[in-house]
């Protein structure tokens, strides 16, 4: 399948007309047809089906543009990107990160890191603490935040932050006034943790800390998202334990309550290529920490 393809599907879809998508497209009305025919054989399912005189999107074909039109936008970006960076007017850098760090950390510091250099195109990519390894290794990007501690030769890290875990749970649970909840009051919960997959993960990380201190808690539920957790929480399935920053993930069904308990906390970690010995990495490093030191 080609990316020409996809733009002509896009254009004949927006049109819901092959004559005025040619003529946007500047290309006769067979071969088009012919590009669109292609598409469906690849496909296996019509994506046009005539209405009329008309054409209108088949269900396959809704689904098709639903989710090939932001996937072509960002190839779009992608490609003016690496055209910048081939005529050397910027330079790339991938920052790789997990997205629970952006309910605190994060944001300041990528607004901050766009404004270090104007030569300097900043890439983000969201992938877990262990994709971030495997991406700096092969030289996908340049650094990546993450929260479990995992650790690689070829990899340097730096501890930025230690948030503290807070209890997520329904607003109307009887423990949902109290300022703060101890280890004893957890174990008898049912623990919602995440992501399921992949492994090792944060929830490995909080599992852990469990373990350290000799505790099983009750886990009742591994879901992949932190989104779909809090939900799980709203719905009375159980509780979570989460970072203190994700208290800014507002719901009206949900609180989140001082977990009192000492150790469990949540890293932030930045990591990097340890051969990585460019000026411009330094300076990152030294507004990572600066950052961090104002965040405390």
């Amino acid at each position: 399948m080609e990316l020409r393809q996809i733009r002509y599907f896009h254009c004949v879809a927006r049109e819901l007309s092959f004559t005025r998508a040619a003529r946007l497209l500047h290309i006769a009305q067979p071969p088009l047809s012919r590009q669109i025919k292609l598409l469906e054989e690849e496909l296996g399912v019509k994506v046009f089906e005539r209405q009329g005189r008309g054409i209108h999107l088949t269900d396959a074909g809704k689904y098709f543009m639903d989710h090939t039109q932001k996937m072509t936008q960002q190839l779009e970006e992608t490609i003016k990107a690496t055209q910048r960076i081939g005529k050397k007017d910027r330079v790339w850098f991938g920052v790789g990160f997990v997205p629970s760090t952006l309910y605190g950390y994060m944001p300041d510091f990528i607004r901050e890191l766009r404004e270090l250099n104007e030569k300097v195109e900043i890439g983000l990519v969201e992938m877990t603490t262990l994709q971030q390894f495997e991406a700096l290794k092969m030289g996908r990007i340049d650094i990546g935040m993450g929260r479990i501690k995992l650790s690689d030769p070829e990899i340097a890290r730096l501890v930025l932050l230690d948030e503290p875990l807070v209890v997520a749970m329904p607003r109307d649970h009887p423990l949902a006034s109290v300022s703060g909840i101890g280890v004893n009051e957890i174990l008898q919960e049912p623990l919602i943790v995440y992501p399921a997959a992949p492994r090792p993960s944060y929830a490995d990380h909080v599992l852990d800390l469990f373990s350290q201190h000799g505790y099983v808690p009750n886990v009742v539920q591994e879901v992949n998202e932190l989104q779909t957790a809090i939900g799980l929480v709203a719905a009375g399935i159980g509780v979570s334990l989460v970072p203190e920053s994700v208290k800014r993930l507002l719901r009206d069904d949900v609180v989140y309550i001082d977990f009192n308990a000492a150790g469990f906390t949540s890293p932030v970690m930045m990591s990097w290529r340890k051969t990585d010995e460019s000026e411009f990495l330094k300076e990152v490093l030294g507004l990572a920490k600066k950052m961090a030191m104002g965040y405390k």
